[in-house]
């Protein structure tokens, strides 16, 4: 997607945070990742512990995953007032509301991916709309004491 936005003329960068897991098949591998860098395609800061810092460097957030649980990666951002483009799979539909709090796109769909990207990048107003939308979004439906009231309640359901 990053390559198809660049010889569209749009002018960006787009960074990669993370390292790849070995473990997970559908992992980027480094080599590729490094390839990436060295095209200019994206620029790959590797492992990260100032999460708050790089998402208050960031306009968009994108995690372009084939399947997930619930990530923190997109509850961080919307916490951070980062407007989403995310793949319309489970877990990240279950944070992202297409078109309220960023955009979601099918899953191993380059074009729709810089599609998305390309119409956030385009419209700051946008951006913040869905930002805030997302911070409110977490703050409602994830809060710890939202989480914590709803497994008080399973327990005492079970309990009972």
């Amino acid at each position: 997607a990053a390559r198809q936005l660049r010889q569209r003329g749009v002018k960006a960068r787009f960074v990669l945070v993370g390292e790849p897991d070995e473990g997970n098949p559908a992992s980027v591998p480094e080599l590729q990742l490094a390839a990436w860098k060295n095209e200019g395609v994206v620029e790959w800061w590797g492992r990260r512990e100032d999460m708050p810092r790089v998402y208050a460097q960031s306009h968009i957030v994108c995690l372009p995953s084939y399947r997930e649980g619930l990530p923190k990666t997109l509850l961080e951002a919307a916490s951070c007032a980062r407007p989403i483009v995310t793949t319309d799979v489970p877990g990240c539909r279950d944070v992202v509301r297409d078109g309220d709090n960023g955009l979601l796109v099918e899953a191993r769909n380059a074009t729709a991916l810089a599609n998305a990207l390309a119409r956030l990048l385009a419209d700051p107003e946008l951006r913040l709309r869905m930002g805030q939308r997302g911070r409110e979004l977490v703050l409602d439906k994830f809060s710890q004491e939202r989480i914590v009231g709803q497994v008080l309640a399973l327990y005492r359901g079970v309990l009972s």
